[in-house]
């Protein structure tokens, strides 16, 4: 961080320009909550600033409607353009519908359908180009110039960073030491930088004890590029599952403020991101957008280094330590595009470590899934994976739910001693996104097959119980298993059944008491496997 005497000149112009801004004709002052369930896992105390309850669900409406409530008439008749990924677009059309202008908004193709669709009911025309923020302005620029309009620039624009800053001043007016405890640092998610240096701004000038630290995605961070090179860094791509921050270069104006106001970058990845919203969700019943959750995920991962509160000592199962350090945490969006919710709960377990995904390689031998289950233990499973593809080994894909932090190691080590080559996949990303869903194919070994689909209520232990009373005399050539979270599991087998032992399936399949169809004659299953 980089401070000088021309800083604190800039910072009474900004302290100015944020105390006099005009958000709050469409903008809310919204909570600042306590996240009790993940301060008691943190031992720290987190406080969330729920700017994903605002009327476009995003913080950024604010910076959009100050600075179009600065122009003159003559340029409201004109109208405004802007380029946004989706929040500062609703921002925009929501400020022009309410001042009475003309919006264009050019957004990336790669925009979440829930966003396009929000800024076309506020009444904006809207232009899809490129694939991420910065192909999106380069257009809007040109649009600009060809139709006179006036460009509201999502980030990198004194206007539109004093309108974020107001969220820093909410935070200090709000926290208050003798009830939340001393706070410590605030976390910010960044893309093009406005908000991190409108809060920066505001809360360094009346708090420089505290800590500004900005999060990215490992796939999205040009801000950390930039403040550690000392330059403004142009990113050659970015990554675009939060896409609220796919920018791939910061503002020349936020980059500035940044590096003499934000004291550290964090970065993390999808699956922190995906847990991150998933622990907003156990806390507050509410869904955030990836960029929504960054801030969560960079506090927990802050949190975690530290040790809460940067000592060795943690709070008792359940509670927040009286001394315990107090972080903020900008929960800064919450336009979640709906398909993406299968994607974030298959990865939040991932990310929050309580998911582990291993290959392990047992004899094809009658008793080896057996002894494999058996090892697996009281362990939820979460996913089993099997295709019969050689005479001599079976390749298993494993998902279990982990106890603890060091269950994944025990689990390893465990079936290693009892024979079985095992492969700790978690941190994969080949396996977790694609190879999870092709085990399987076609196979000549699978002679005689029959295709059998049962259901059993779900609930801890099910799948091991049904596994335990699951041993015929047949062997088993296919074995497919996910929890998706459902009132009943779905567990596909296959049994290699020869022609003459059909009546002794069908005994066995009575006696096991479990609901089942016959899938073999399925085309589908003819087709594919």
């Amino acid at each position: 961080m980089v401070r000088s005497a021309t800083f604190f000149v800039a910072a009474n112009d900004y302290l100015r320009r944020i105390l006099n801004a005009r958000v709050y004709d469409v903008a809310v002052e919204t909570p600042l909550e306590l996240a009790p369930r993940l301060s008691a896992r943190l031992g720290a105390r987190l406080m969330l600033k729920r700017e994903d309850l605002q009327p476009v669900f995003s913080f950024k409406l604010r910076g959009a409607y100050n600075k179009m409530a600065s122009l003159s008439p003559a340029a409201r008749a004109r109208g405004v353009i802007a380029a946004s990924a989706g929040n500062h677009a609703q921002g925009v059309a929501l400020a022009a519908r309410r001042l009475g202008c003309k919006a264009v908004i050019v957004m990336p193709t790669t925009t979440p359908e829930v966003k396009v669709n929000a800024v076309r009911a506020l009444g904006a025309e809207i232009v899809l180009e490129g694939d991420s923020f910065t192909d999106a302005y380069g257009h809007a620029l040109s649009l600009q110039r060809r139709q006179r309009l006036t460009l509201v620039h999502p980030f990198d624009d004194p206007d539109v960073i004093a309108g974020q800053g107001t969220v820093g001043m909410e935070i200090l007016r709000q926290h208050h030491p003798r009830d939340h405890g001393p706070l410590r640092a605030v976390f910010v998610a960044v893309g093009g930088g406005g908000l991190i240096a409108g809060v920066g701004v505001y809360v360094k000038a009346l708090r420089p004890d505290v800590k500004i630290v900005g999060v990215q995605t490992t796939d999205s961070d040009a801000m950390a590029h930039s403040l550690r090179a000392g330059r403004r860094v142009r990113l050659k791509e970015v990554g675009l599952f939060s896409d609220g921050t796919a920018v791939r270069e910061v503002g020349r104006e936020t980059f500035r403020l940044c590096r003499r106001t934000v004291d550290e970058m964090i970065t993390v990845d999808t699956d922190a991101v995906c847990a991150a919203i998933k622990d907003v969700f156990e806390d507050t019943r509410s869904i955030l957008e990836p960029a929504g959750a960054l801030a969560v995920a960079g506090a927990k991962a802050y949190a975690a280094r530290a040790g809460g509160s940067g000592r060795a000592t943690r709070a008792r199962p359940g509670r927040t330590r009286d001394d315990a350090p107090t972080y903020v945490a900008i929960t800064c969006g919450a336009n979640m595009n709906f398909d993406r919710l299968r994607f974030v709960a298959e990865r939040a377990e991932v990310g929050e470590k309580r998911e582990a995904v291993f290959a392990v390689t047992i004899p094809e031998a009658r008793g080896s899934f057996r002894r494999l289950c058996e090892l697996v233990g009281p362990r939820h499973v979460t996913e089993f994976n099997y295709r019969i593809a050689d005479r001599a080994q079976a390749h298993v894909f494993v998902g279990v739910q982990l106890a603890s932090a060091g269950d994944a190691p025990r689990l390893l080590r465990a079936f290693q001693r009892a024979g079985f080559p095992a492969i700790d996949l978690t941190e994969d990303e080949l396996a977790k996104l694609h190879l999870r869903h092709m085990v399987g194919g076609r196979s000549a070994l699978a002679a005689h097959e029959r295709l059998l689909h049962f259901e059993f209520p779900e609930r801890p232990g099910a799948l091991m119980r049904f596994l335990s009373r699951m041993s015929p005399d047949w062997n088993i050539s296919l074995f497919h298993y996910r929890n998706q979270g459902a009132d009943y599991g779905r567990v596909l087998v296959g049994l290699q059944v020869p022609p003459g032992e059909q009546a002794a399936l069908a005994r066995f399949l009575a006696t096991l008491g479990y609901p089942y169809t016959d899938e073999t004659a399925n085309p589908a299953y003819q087709l594919f496997l």
